[in-house]
């Protein structure tokens, strides 16, 4: 029975990733993955911790989030200044989703990404709230919240 009930599992997984529209930005193969908001708020962190590619990081945020981030220019200030985190050697994972199971009536959540690094040398954990919007049929991220705890481990 397990069996089986792995086999569904697989099959829905693969068919789910088969999408594309040839209309959307997602038939394109350079431009990243925004089908859901987990997709969406690591490839923007990634672009801003791992590549320090500011541009590439505009593709994921609505336009006032542009302009923001064509001010800061390089992803060090991105860090400073919109994150309030300045880290290396960064790992990523999200860490809680608030959006219902089925996501089909959701265009608004909050997206709460558990980031790992150094912090002047020192090993940091720390976590960061980001707010998304559904826009046809992609989320883009519209606000980094303004964090207050932090775990220093």
């Amino acid at each position: 029975m397990l069996k089986y009930f792995l086999v569904i599992i697989a099959l829905f997984a693969v068919s789910a990733c088969d999408y594309t529209d040839s209309d959307s930005i997602l038939a394109d193969a350079s431009v990243p993955s925004m089908r859901t908001p987990e997709l969406s708020s690591l490839g923007f962190l990634n672009a801003i911790y791992v590549e320090r590619d500011v541009e590439k990081a505009k593709l994921f945020v609505d336009d006032p989030m542009k302009e923001i981030l064509t001010h800061y220019y390089i992803a060090a200030s991105v860090q400073r200044h919109v994150l309030n985190l300045s880290l290396t050697d960064v790992r990523m994972e999200v860490d809680e989703v608030d959006i219902d199971f089925f996501r089909k009536t959701t265009e608004d959540v909050t997206v709460i990404v558990k980031i790992t690094g150094l912090r002047g040398g020192q090993f940091w954990v720390d976590d960061r709230t980001l707010r998304l919007n559904k826009r046809k049929g992609k989320w883009i991220i519209t606000e980094v919240v303004p964090e207050k705890r932090n775990v220093n481990g």
